[in-house]
């Protein structure tokens, strides 16, 4: 029961962006082969013809291909005996950890997907002004680097664009007068609430579009806060697939052992006053197309 609890609490957990941007892919072995693809090593669609009495094309891993390593995660949740001395007080609190850990670990994870993705595409960042009379379209903007993923990845319509913006960006772009323009007409002062799911209209292609709120603390502890978003004042246009595998052509992957995510346990503490409540889980995050990505940086 608390396996399929956990379980349950892990996947009610997940964040929105974490899942978005880098979608499971459950593998059947913690160590494995995926297709990693390059301006010079681009996905090609394989000849699927057969001849007569021939051999059919061969889908396999080659040595040019990477390795994902599904590297161990593990939380501990310690349930005092005082919190044990009836059955369900215990099997309550070990759900209770099951929930905190889960919620911990998605955070954890996130945050990871984030800066993973922002160091892969940093070094190639565009740069565009979006406040003010001077400023370009951000919505031609966008749409011109939506093709261009498009033609990155080389999959035809069944690949899907992401649009991620940061909180800065977004507050940029949903006050933009060429975003503007699209909902208030001339001499209309109010502000319209332009949404994420609005903006998916206003992009070719209707990509899906999301907002990191993603926050994190740079300062040591003891010291005065400096809390800032982790993708603030960029945006990120990239192709992907909802339900990837481990040969599409989408920008990023999260590589999970099947079946075994937030694996619940439980061991004593050696005072044996603690009875600690341990979930375990593997996964590797991996960049698998990083020309299939775009970032912008916006000011």
């Amino acid at each position: 029961m608390l396996q399929e609890f956990a379980q349950g609490a892990a996947q009610s957990a997940v964040q929105p962006v974490a899942d978005f941007l880098a979608p499971t892919v459950e593998v059947p072995t913690s160590i494995g082969r995926y297709k990693i693809y390059t301006e010079k090593n681009r996905f090609l669609p394989p000849d699927t013809l057969r001849a007569i009495g021939g051999r059919a094309t061969v889908l396999s891993f080659d040595a040019t291909d990477a390795t994902y390593n599904c590297q161990p995660n593990a939380l501990d949740f310690p349930i005092d005996y005082l919190e044990m001395i009836e059955e369900a007080a215990l099997t309550n609190a070990l759900m209770e950890g099951a929930t905190i850990v889960a919620e911990v670990a998605a955070l954890a994870h996130e945050q990871s997907v984030i800066n993973t993705a922002i160091a892969a595409t940093t070094s190639g960042a565009i740069s565009k002004t979006w406040s003010g009379n001077s400023g370009s379209d951000p919505i031609d903007d966008i749409d011109a680097q939506i093709l261009s993923v498009i033609k990155a990845a080389r999959y035809g319509s069944l690949m899907g664009v992401g649009v991620l913006f940061g909180a800065g960006a977004w507050r940029l772009f949903k006050n933009a007068p060429n975003v503007r323009s699209r909902f208030v007409a001339a001499g209309d002062d109010s502000i319209p609430n332009v949404t994420p799911a609005e903006a998916t209209k206003l992009f070719v292609g209707n990509p899906e579009v999301r907002t990191s709120y993603m926050v994190v603390d740079t300062a040591k502890e003891g010291l005065a806060p400096s809390v800032s978003f982790l993708l603030d004042t960029s945006v990120l246009i990239f192709a992907r697939l909802q339900n990837p595998t481990r040969r599409d052509p989408s920008f990023m992957k999260t590589f999970r052992l099947m079946g075994n995510y937030m694996v619940p346990g439980s061991y004593l503490r050696d005072d044996g006053r603690v009875e600690v409540a341990k979930f375990d889980w593997s996964e590797a995050v991996a960049v698998t197309n990083g020309s299939a990505a775009q970032l912008l940086t916006v000011s």
